[in-house]
């Protein structure tokens, strides 16, 4: 890892630690956290199908975006390579912002790095969030890792 990264990773970490401390910051908290992470892991404590899951994701994403965001864009949600592709070629072109992959109880999600910051792409996320832990009932779901 370089220095530079590092550094910025050890500042957002510093950010984090100062906003914790006021619950009127939590939702600068959220948004510094989705901005800064491009990979993580959930567990949502069982086995999870994905084609379950991507079925859900394609009926629940359009909708809920559109309901949120009072836009019409809609994404495209499929099956590839035994993991779920979230795409929006009009406004991204071929690139992909979310790949989805099943392993056990854990939901690998990585989220294209050079939209980190678009508010559709944190809007999508806090969509699969709630998609995610409806999916997972009275379990839960648990952030194994985020990076």
């Amino acid at each position: 890892m370089n220095v530079e990264v590092k550094q910025l990773q050890d500042s957002v970490f510093n950010i984090r630690c100062s906003l914790l401390k006021s619950n009127k910051n939590r939702i600068a908290l959220v948004i510094i956290m989705l901005i800064t992470s491009t990979m993580k892991i959930i567990n949502l404590h069982k086995k999870v199908d994905i084609n379950e899951a991507c079925e859900l994701i394609r009926q629940k994403l359009n909708p809920f975006f559109h309901e949120q965001k009072q836009s019409s864009i809609n994404f495209i949600t499929e099956l590839k390579n035994g993991a779920i592709e979230i795409t929006q070629p009009e406004l991204y072109g071929d690139d992909v912002l979310f790949r989805i992959e099943a392993v056990g109880s854990n939901l690998n999600i990585t989220r294209s790095e050079h939209y980190v910051d678009d508010i559709n792409s944190i809007t999508v996320e806090s969509i699969l969030n709630s998609l995610f832990e409806d999916v997972s009932g009275d379990s839960g779901v648990s952030l194994v890792q985020e990076g």
